[in-house]
């Protein structure tokens, strides 16, 4: 089989199937593990797909760069948002997120909302501005263009001081095995610094989201209370995570 059209098939059974496990397509194949493994960096390469141990997941399409994820999913990111507000009670301390559905939920805030939100993100804290009886806390340090969020040792210094009740954590993937990521090593840490320190880490999981793999696994689905999706998710991607005890809130 040339090796186009091995890749194609890869790529074809990686839709169907929702992963690759390279043992089994090797023996299925009657081709060996390591053609197998070698086709998969290929196209892990050319962000077609993750490798994970054993295999492959399909690649988040969240891994592009700030104006381009606005571009993605533009309607479900305000219902997600709405629905995430609504999680709020008065007087909590929040700790919202940088990237695209989390500067909608900012805007889904209400206004006579009286609560403290904690944030990284300079665009999150100015859609906030407004808000006469919000707290707004804004943690610095060196800016990471990617998401438009702070990161650094002061950023994290700064966040361990800060318990909240709800983080509402922006992620690229998530998925059942492999947990929630994303695609940068040292955000990774700093999502994962903010989970360690709330009460409750809703993520708001727009639906290209769901069942891909970054990277930098930022924790496993342990760590989650609940998910925040859009109406329309298909009840099959969505039954693993409700066996897994994880809350699902439907936008």
């Amino acid at each position: 089989m040339l090796t186009r059209h091995r890749k194609e098939l890869l790529l074809a059974r990686l839709r169907q199937d929702g992963q690759i496990v390279a043992k089994s397509l090797s023996e299925e194949l009657g081709l060996s593990e390591d053609t197998i493994r070698r086709d998969l960096r290929d196209l892990a390469s050319e962000g077609l797909l993750q490798r994970v141990h054993g295999g492959a997941l399909p690649a988040s399409p969240a891994l592009g760069n700030f104006a381009e994820r606005q571009q993605i999913s533009g309607d479900a990111k305000p219902a997600i948002a709405r629905a995430a507000a609504a999680m709020i009670a008065p007087g909590q301390v929040v700790f919202i997120d940088g990237g695209t559905t989390a500067v909608q939920l900012a805007r889904a805030l209400p206004q006579d909302l009286q609560c403290t939100v904690v944030t990284h993100s300079p665009s999150v804290a100015v859609e906030l501005a407004g808000h006469p009886l919000m707290e707004v806390i804004l943690i610095g340090g060196r800016l990471f263009k990617h998401s438009i969020v702070t990161m650094g040792p002061s950023a994290l210094e700064a966040i361990a001081q800060i318990r909240t009740d709800i983080y509402f954590m922006g992620v690229c993937s998530l998925h059942p095995d492999s947990g929630i990521s994303t695609g940068d090593f040292d955000e990774a840490g700093v999502k994962r610094a903010i989970s360690n320190m709330a009460q409750r880490t809703v993520v708001l999981a727009s639906p290209e989201k769901l069942d891909t793999a970054s990277p930098y696994q930022i924790a496993p689905l342990s760590q989650v209370s609940a998910i925040v999706v859009t109406r329309d998710a298909p009840e099959a991607l969505l039954a693993r995570y409700r066996t897994m005890g994880i809350d699902v809130v439907k936008a």
